[in-house]
């Protein structure tokens, strides 16, 4: 009792000093104090500010993991974990200080089960990489969120991206996973069966969950077979109404498309230049049907008959691999092709998801949003599951120009919760939308994850000051 009551009268600074000193005597050179290192490893990619972890440990195998996290439960201080960087909510800044564990170096491939159509990887494999490791076995990975993220981290953020239509999310395809908790035990979710009714559904549970309930440090996912054929299209439409109607109509009517993409008017006008493209400026659906060669060609035929309807087209397909590469490598640098529609600005990235029947009032209702408050923010989206994305260009050190944007984010947000829908379809929550979770799920719910988290992290050293507060 008065070693504990002496640890308990320590500054969290104190605390911190204590934990990197015994990692150091533990982990030695895979432990790393430099600012520069540090503010790599926080939140680069939007507008919240930049909160470094006061070390980076470089992880590389699951026993660094739990001795960073015993080490950190021992002096209660907090532990992030840190993929590739790319979330976009403030997921891996460190707002209270603490222990970043970068999980880049685990990136084993540890099985492919071929028969199975599946695999076992470790949390730093990113998605190109595998996919790169598949393709001489016939097989790859779907879920394509566009950056080419770490695996572990896009189950922490129960990632999406272009294929979902067809294939689904992140929770869709994550079979298993090896996980650190709090104390610094490993526990396995489930086996590789493709289903159980064995207990409560675990694996669910940290997929989404931000690194707040555990730290991932295996994962077995479901693998498909590469299409036997594969074809890209482009089609133009005369509004971004007409678009949204036909993406309703489209999946409504059964067509089992692989991908569907928004662009509006402004976003292709930034991609042409900065790809390269020479699409008509226009609002366009960027698409992409999988199958049999006859299969694919009914698929398009049936999209272009719907699309005719709404008065889009004619389409232009792509079926060599290197168009398609081109074609949805511009959909992928979105980001970075409209930075220079506002020079000096930042681009600040947002998502919201409605139900498929809503789409197209809730884009131009957003659209009307754009125009009225003057703002420079293409849309894009996976529209075929309801989810898209504006990026805003704002002046991040202009306050005024910053409340308009907020005010914007925040209107956008309440627009799709008034229509059934979520605050994000797939950046996920992270310090940038907890505000939200209230008014999505209710106190009641909230509480109920509250009551979770504190049962898995009694302490709240797991990435904590994301999703839920404490």
């Amino acid at each position: 009792m008065v070693v504990a009551a002496a640890k308990s009268e320590l500054s969290l600074h104190e605390r911190v000093f204590a934990a990197v000193q015994s990692l150091r005597s533990a982990l030695d050179h895979k432990v790393v104090t430099s600012l520069a290192v540090r503010e790599q490893h926080a939140n680069i990619t939007t507008y919240l500010p930049n909160e470094p972890a006061d070390a980076v440990v470089f992880a590389e195998c699951t026993q660094d993991v739990q001795t960073v996290v015993r080490t950190c439960a021992e002096h209660e201080v907090p532990v992030i974990p840190w993929g590739a960087g790319t979330s976009l909510e403030g997921h891996v800044n460190a707002p209270l200080g603490g222990i970043c564990i970068d999980l880049s170096r685990m990136n084993r491939i540890l099985e492919v089960n071929t028969a199975d159509l599946d695999c076992v990887i470790e949390p730093g494999v990113t998605r190109k990489r595998l996919n790169e490791e598949l393709r001489d076995q016939g097989l790859f990975f779907p879920i394509d969120p566009g950056a080419d993220a770490s695996l572990g981290g896009m189950a922490s953020t129960r990632a999406s991206g272009t294929n979902a239509v067809r294939y689904g999310t992140m929770k869709d395809n994550v079979l298993s996973l090896k996980v650190v908790t709090a104390t610094g035990e490993v526990l396995t979710t489930a086996t590789r069966a493709r289903k159980s009714s064995a207990g409560y559904d675990l694996t669910r549970l940290f997929v989404g969950a931000e690194g707040t309930l555990g730290i991932i440090t295996e994962l077995t996912l479901k693998l498909y077979g590469i299409p036997e054929a594969i074809s890209a299209a482009v089609c133009p439409f005369p509004s971004v109404e007409a678009a949204c109607n036909t993406v309703i109509a489209t999946i409504q009517s059964g067509i089992p498309v692989a991908r569907i993409e928004l662009l509006d008017e402004m976003q292709v006008r930034a991609s042409n230049a900065y790809a390269r493209l020479d699409l008509a400026e226009t609002p366009t659906l960027f698409l992409e049907f999988h199958g049999t060669k006859a299969s694919v060609h009914e698929q398009a035929d049936r999209f272009g008959e719907i699309a005719a309807e709404f008065g889009g087209g004619p389409s232009v397909f792509a079926v060599k691999p290197e168009e398609r590469s081109k074609l949805w490598q511009a959909r992928h640098d979105a980001y970075w092709s409209v930075l220079p529609l506002r020079p000096g600005a930042k681009a600040v990235a947002t998502d919201v998801c409605v139900p498929i029947s809503r789409l197209a009032d809730c884009v131009m209702e957003t659209k009307r949003d754009i125009e009225d408050m003057g703002l420079i923010a293409p849309i894009v989206g996976h529209v075929g599951d309801g989810n898209f994305h504006t990026t805003l260009m704002v002046d991040v050190d202009d306050p005024e120009d910053l409340a308009k944007a907020k005010h914007y984010m925040k209107r956008l947000v309440e627009r799709a919760l008034a229509m059934g829908g979520t605050c994000t379809g797939e950046h996920g929550i992270g310090q940038g939308k907890m505000k939200y979770m209230a008014p999505e799920h209710g106190e009641a719910t909230l509480d109920a994850m509250r009551a979770i988290k504190q049962a898995l992290d009694p302490k709240n050293i797991l990435n904590p000051g994301k999703i839920v507060a404490i």
